[in-house]
């Protein structure tokens, strides 16, 4: 173990020693010593540098197990830094391994970071909700930082903020419904949500969606929504009264205007109703003062009214050839109304009731009346045509002639009509009786009888006729059999046919004169006339036989 330094320091220190004096036995145990020291000096060396050796596999154990420890709290995959047996030395291993634990723990310390800011906003959202000590907050525990419990730490939070935005929107919502119930009612709106709570009327802060608050707000939803549909009752009960007042008293339009927004409502429902002040105690009030003149004003109208409803059932009835049976018991009415002992409203109603019967049976006679119309107006024409065959000079020429035989023409057609317009009639009305169980009258008198009536004097004008005919007849007869006893002479028929001929051609050229119109269908027209008023005019006499 000497060494050349070693060597000289002892062959120095026996110089020393032999000038000194020192005896062998003293120099052996210095010597002896000196190499103790030394051996001692060495110990500790090796000591230190064995605890220093120690200490980097410790140090290095550690870092190993810190790695593996941040990867299983981050749940990846252990990193492997010795990969063979010929690594270097320790220091070198070491300097290997800190980078590796420097990155896995700056990782770490991001994951760990994720964790606080979502633990953070889920609080957050937890303490707006629930209340500050009412949602215990997360410990966050270090030896699992895994993606997993991360994901599974957004998910509540996701179901938290979802929570929160559907708060948020209820809170919105009834804000909106309040204030929409505010300006319907007149109401101060910030005055309302701030008796909920302060910080829904702050424009500019947060709305706080925590249970109380959204109970609370329902609550003064609810209380005006109510408040809202008592006034809407009240309102449409004044409107349905106004309305009522003024189909009484036939208010004009004009006026009826004014109050437009109120009977526009009579029967919209609780959410059609948005116009603001619409329902406000003040609007109400003043509808309510309306309808109180109105119901003044309809004691004084009232005799006015009666009359005049009495008017339009009189107007109904003659239109309808009804006769009104409240004729004696609506003057009384109207006695009474003036002495104050009967209530106009309940003669005003008893008029409308038989308005409206009456309307409803001139519905079902409608049809029966259109053809008593169209009957009378056929017997009408009927009167007129026998009129007209009654007049001797209908031939003449003059002024409208040709105008009557015209009618003469339509009215002899309309005449062949009036049997089916009357067997028609007789079916129909028969089964109107049948089906109501009364009797169908027109002006007071039963339409039934009227066509049987009629049918009985057109049968005996009928007969009176044909009585006329057959006289006629014989007398023809009895002159054709003088003739052929006593000779031939012009009987008074042939010289009246020859007169009648002379009279027709007269009416022709005079048509021609007046007219300037000349046609040979005049003359076939008027010659036809002739003959088919002397074979079928109720007055006239039959065709003479050559």
């Amino acid at each position: 173990m000497s060494t050349p330094r070693k060597d000289s320091f002892i062959h120095e220190l026996q110089i020393i020693w032999d000038e000194v004096g020192e005896s062998d036995t003293d120099k052996d145990r210095m010597l002896f010593e000196l190499e103790e020291e030394c051996i001692e000096l060495y110990r500790r060396k090796v000591d230190q540098a064995n605890w220093s050796r120690v200490q980097l596999r410790q140090e290095i154990a550690d870092c190993e197990a810190e790695l593996a420890a941040i990867c299983s709290a981050l749940a990846e995959r252990p990193i492997h830094i010795r990969q063979d047996q010929n690594f270097g030395s320790l220091k070198q291993e070491l300097a290997r391994i800190c980078p590796e634990l420097e990155e896995m723990r700056k990782r770490k310390s991001d994951r760990r970071n994720q964790f606080i800011d979502v633990h953070e906003q889920i609080q957050s959202i937890s303490n707006e909700m629930y209340g500050t000590g009412e949602y215990a907050p997360a410990v966050i525990d270090e030896n699992d930082l895994s993606m997993r419990k991360l994901e599974e730490l957004h998910r509540q939070l996701n179901a938290l903020q979802k929570e929160k935005s559907d708060r948020l929107k209820t809170v919105q919502d009834n804000l909106h419904t309040l204030n929409s119930l505010c300006s319907v009612l007149s109401l101060d709106f910030k005055e309302t949500i701030d008796r909920v709570h302060p910080s829904l009327g702050d424009s500019e802060g947060s709305l706080t969606v925590d249970i109380d608050t959204i109970k609370q707000l329902t609550i003064a939803v609810q209380d005006l929504r109510e408040i809202k549909l008592q006034r809407m009752e009240k309102l449409q009960d004044i409107a349905t009264t106004m309305l009522e007042l003024w189909h009484l008293m036939d208010t004009p339009v004009e006026e009826q205007q004014i109050f437009q927004n109120v009977t526009c409502n009579i029967a919209a429902s609780e959410d059609e109703i948005t116009e603001p002040n619409t329902l406000s105690e003040g609007f109400i009030n003043h509808v309510e003062e309306e309808v109180s003149r109105l119901e003044a004003l309809k004691s004084s109208k009232m005799k006015e009214l009666v009359l005049k409803k009495r008017a339009e059932l009189e107007e109904i009835c003659q239109k309808t050839h009804l006769v009104p049976e409240l004729g004696s018991a609506l003057e009384y009415a109207i006695e009474t109304i003036e002495s104050g002992t009967v209530d106009p409203a309940w003669v005003l109603e008893q008029l409308e009731l038989h308005i409206g019967k009456v309307k409803e049976e001139a519905f079902s006679r409608k049809d029966i009346l259109e053809k008593v119309e169209k009957w009378l107006s056929a017997c009408e024409e009927e009167s007129w045509l026998e009129e007209y065959n009654k007049d001797e000079n209908r031939y003449n020429a003059g002024r409208g002639t040709h105008l009557n035989l015209k009618r003469a023409e339509k009215a002899r057609a309309l005449v062949t009509k009036i049997p089916g317009m009357v067997d028609a009639l007789n079916s129909k009305t028969t089964e109107w009786e049948q089906e109501r169980g009364v009797e169908f009258k027109y002006d007071d008198a039963r339409l039934l009888s009227m066509l049987e009536d009629y049918t009985n004097s057109r049968q005996e004008k009928e007969q009176e006729r044909r009585k006329l005919r057959n006289l006629k007849k014989h007398q023809g007869q009895l002159i054709a059999e003088q003739e052929v006893l006593y000779g031939s002479k012009p009987s008074p028929k042939a010289q009246s046919a020859k007169k009648l001929s002379r009279q027709s051609s007269t009416i022709g050229s005079g048509r021609r004169t007046s007219l300037g119109v000349s046609s040979k269908a005049d003359a076939k027209a008027t010659q036809s006339c002739f003959e088919s008023e002397e074979e079928s005019s109720p007055t006239g006499s039959p065709k003479h036989s050559q």
